[in-house]
């Protein structure tokens, strides 16, 4: 009987618990709900070397869904608050569910704050759905659209190769955005927050006991010179090419250059598949880097390193001259107004024959024991300069472009082949491929006189600017000897300064200039026109690279881009206001025939 009584006295007491002591909990668990909220961190700021703001962030609001959670609402009054369709709504749901019944996931992505408005104060009749605060890039200038790169959407691939990611989520997809992706994402964070049953988030679970802060991308600092970098795309406009200028003794890029370009801000929010779509299909190819990307013959912009070369072999001095007449001056035609020329003067004025004979002597040397050998020997030379690889440092899609190895001439004419063979490659045709980037790089070198830095955009990431080694070491080049410089300079000098030299309608007064022109063969079209610059000739403080496609002479067009980029750079302004104007107002995409018959 005791028994019998104790039983029913603890179920007495614990009766009395479930209906008064725990009824407050009761309705406590009926009303809040908890839901786990990802902070999303600031990604990093990018600026130029003058700490003008190049990419910042808006805030947009991600509408985010829990299936289960979705229970008896109005389904055409949510569409109509966000201008949606019912199928568009039945579909997006099916992708979430489809993902995970429980979890959030992406419904619409990227509201403004207008758009998010007409529902915000209303969420409460729509449970399940709640707003996720997330960040998209601005570029208050329009410049360097093609090397700031772009952010988009993760991939099924993104969410493979690195787990840090969860579908929605955003990614550098190309340029810089994609080269320094890890060190400007930041690091996500997460808040547990009670949700009453109106779908208001009521605040922090146990005072955020199990919240984790986001932490901030890494702010950028580039080299870029937004300024330059605005100037170059100005006289760009309507062309095909690409400007490249660097900072000789640091390596340093002020002015990354392709053309045609776009706006970056089309490739933000809700229309950028819409629009990077379009600017796939242009025929002009406007996503695509040109200045690293896009190899051509160097024409005679190669001639400099083939003086050099030959210097330093010793089969040539700056005195040795060569007739552009008779039977071994054939088939390279020749430039030269007068014969015979030295060194200097076919630098000057660009004699093709001077330049081939010079490369003969180069792989006719009886230093070595046949054609073959001596190739070699000019092959790895060539190769000093930074022709035929990539530069391994943060130029994003960098390409090596092309110095052919003895290897591909032996497979071609099975082992048979000579000077006159491969003579094309003496005033930079044939089979030499370099990138407009490559090429400044070579006025570089010719302004430090014999060595390089590799080219290259990062001053800083947040306030570290102590840099790995590959952005600060120098590379010296084969040929050292500063007279041999000295006797190639005076050429590239005469260039503007002589009335025979082959840029001297764009010489500057107050700032000496030493450059080379170029004018490469194009079988699709007009010749390209190339031109290499460094000034103020004896402390160099810019290296530039002209590449304008189907713009015949390397004097018609590259050289006066190259000279009003070197003014504008040197002084901060221009006094040529008539070439200014006729190279921006120069439409060589729309207005000419670029083809041959």
């Amino acid at each position: 009987m005791a028994g019998f009584v104790l039983v029913a006295v603890i179920f007495l007491v614990r009766l009395l618990y479930m209906q008064v002591i725990t009824k407050q909990y009761q309705l406590s668990a009926r009303d809040i709900a908890l839901r786990r909220v990802v902070e999303y961190p600031a990604r990093g700021r990018i600026y130029d070397r003058d700490h003008e703001l190049l990419v910042y962030n808006d805030a947009v609001y991600d509408l985010m869904v829990i299936p289960r959670q979705v229970k008896n609402i109005d389904t055409a009054k949510f569409c109509r608050l966000l201008q949606i369709s019912k199928s568009f709504f039945i579909r997006q749901m099916k992708k979430a569910k489809h993902y995970s019944y429980y979890k959030p996931s992406i419904f619409l992505k990227q509201l403004s704050k207008k758009d998010k408005g007409p529902i915000e104060e209303i969420m409460y009749e729509f449970p399940g759905f709640y707003f996720q605060t997330r960040t998209l890039r601005h570029y208050p200038y329009p410049v360097a659209a093609q090397l700031l790169g772009n952010v988009g959407e993760v991939t099924p691939g993104d969410l493979k190769r690195d787990h840090y990611y969860r579908p929605g989520d955003y990614i550098g997809k190309s340029g810089l955005e994609w080269f320094y992706e890890k060190e400007l994402r930041g690091k996500k964070g997460s808040r547990l927050v009670e949700v009453d049953v109106h779908n208001n988030v009521k605040g922090s679970f146990q005072n955020g006991k199990y919240d984790t802060l986001a932490v901030a991308g890494a702010d950028l600092t580039l080299s870029l010179d937004e300024k330059l970098q605005a100037y170059g795309q100005l006289l760009m406009k309507n062309k095909k090419g690409a400007i490249v200028a660097i900072q000789p003794k640091t390596g340093q890029i002020l002015a990354f250059v392709s053309s045609p370009t776009y706006d970056p801000n089309l490739l933000v929010g809700r229309k950028r598949s819409e629009n990077y779509n379009k600017l796939l299909h242009d025929s002009l190819k406007p996503l695509m880097d040109r200045a690293c990307s896009a190899t051509y013959p160097p024409g005679s912009t190669f001639k400099p390193i083939q003086a050099l070369i030959a210097l330093q072999d010793r089969v040539i001095t700056a005195k040795t001259l060569f007739t552009n007449q008779g039977f071994q001056s054939k088939p390279i035609p020749t430039d030269a107004p007068f014969s015979p020329v030295d060194l200097k003067e076919a630098i000057t004025f660009s004699d093709n024959v001077y330049f081939w004979k010079t490369f003969r002597r180069i792989l006719n040397n009886p230093q070595f024991p046949n054609v073959h050998a001596a190739y070699v020997n000019w092959y790895n030379k060539v190769k000093s300069f930074g022709f035929g690889q990539v530069f391994n440092t943060d130029i994003p899609y960098d390409q090596p472009g092309n110095i052919p190895s003895k290897h591909y001439f032996n497979k071609l004419y099975h082992g048979s082949w000579n000077a006159l063979t491969v003579r094309s490659l003496s005033i930079g045709q044939g089979e030499i491929l370099v990138t407009p980037v490559q090429i400044a790089n070579e006025a570089a070198i010719m302004a430090n006189r014999g060595y390089y830095i590799a080219p290259h955009f990062i001053k800083s990431i947040g306030k570290d600017d102590t840099l790995p080694a590959r952005f600060t070491k120098k590379h010296y080049v084969a040929v050292q000897n500063p007279l041999y410089y000295r006797q190639v300079i005076e050429g590239m000098k005469d260039v503007f300064d002589s009335s025979l030299g082959t840029a001297h309608l764009y010489h500057l007064d107050s700032i000496p200039q030493a450059g080379k022109t170029g004018t490469a063969q194009n079988p699709h079209g007009k010749d390209h026109s190339l031109f290499i610059e460094f000034a103020p000739v004896k402390n160099p403080r810019i290296a530039i690279a002209v590449v304008v496609e189907n713009a015949g002479y390397g004097a018609a067009w590259a050289a006066p881009i190259a000279s009003l980029m070197v003014e504008k750079y040197l002084r901060g302004y221009t006094k040529r206001p008539k070439l200014e104007k006729r190279i921006i107002n120069g439409d060589l995409i729309h207005n000419q025939k670029n083809r041959k018959p």
